[in-house]
């Protein structure tokens, strides 16, 4: 499913209990400076990412200050979020000029401890290459480093290098839960491209034989996938960004089931099973 970009004024893009992808929230909460907003999400832990800008958040008796280093854009800094216990009411306060926040949210009924997470602990791998098509950048902001302290909440952001490509290939789907071969992990993806004008093509093949659907996707752009296989590409001469919020269903590690057809490609594009590694 396709949401084109909108002016949500702070509502969520992605509620609770959402019938394609109940196992994950995502709301944009967009603030000028001194300006609050109030967030608390029952059955739900969040992880609030600024995509640019300052703020800082206020979990219980916990104040995490100066969260989020970016100014103009998602490309300016690297990211920094405060994960929100679920159910947890948290307060963000606008810092700078104005702010873009991210909240991402995965469904789990347990209650963990608030913590930040710096630009210095975010998770980095880059993997494929500019001869594949598929040179990419992933920065996990809750990732493998925070597997213990995180129920069933995986937040990342996903980058094209140069200008172009595709990602999320080979084609694969995580919709099922047969341990070992495929865990059942809702997502969703907010798109960014620079120069903001670009855009991108999302596909969804929900049938192994058949023909699936294609998105065209913009600047600001919530794609929700609830099953199928689901590669995306960027025009040459653009750069792509997407957020993405990936909610397990039984456990936290992700994994993932390529398509048969395409599945001899993961020999083809380098360390892109180090990529697969970190999605725990």
């Amino acid at each position: 499913m396709h949401i084109p970009p909108h002016d949500n004024r702070n509502a969520p893009i992605v509620g609770a209990d959402h019938p394609l992808v109940p196992l994950n929230y995502f709301n944009i909460v967009k603030l000028r400076r001194g300006e609050v907003f109030d967030h608390a999400v029952p059955g739900y832990e969040t992880c609030v990412v600024p995509a640019t800008g300052t703020v800082t958040v206020a979990v219980g008796d916990q104040t995490f200050a100066g969260i989020g280093n970016r100014g103009t854009d998602v490309w300016d800094g690297e990211p920094e979020g405060v994960y929100v216990p679920s159910g947890a009411p948290a307060r963000i306060t606008c810092g700078s000029a104005s702010a873009e926040v991210f909240i991402a949210g995965a469904k789990f009924d347990q209650v963990l401890a608030p913590f930040a997470v710096r630009a210095d602990e975010i998770d980095m791998v880059q993997y494929g290459s500019d001869d594949t098509k598929t040179h990419r950048k992933i920065k996990h902001i809750l990732g493998q480093k925070q597997k213990d302290r995180v129920g069933r909440l995986l937040v990342s952001e996903l980058y094209t290098v140069g200008q172009g490509g595709w990602s999320g290939f080979p084609s694969h789907k995580h919709d099922t839960d047969r341990l070992p071969v495929e865990t059942r992990h809702d997502e969703t993806y907010n798109f960014r491209f620079r120069p903001a004008h670009g855009s991108g093509l999302q596909m969804l093949q929900r049938d192994e034989d058949a023909p699936g659907d294609a998105y065209h996707v913009v600047n600001g752009s919530t794609v929700l996938i609830d099953r199928g296989y689901h590669p995306c590409c960027v025009l040459p001469g653009y750069e792509m960004y997407y957020f993405t919020i990936l909610g397990g269903l039984s456990q936290r590690s992700l994994v993932q089931y390529f398509q048969p057809a395409h599945a001899d490609q993961l020999h083809t594009i380098p360390g892109i099973l180090d990529m697969v590694a970190k999605f725990k």
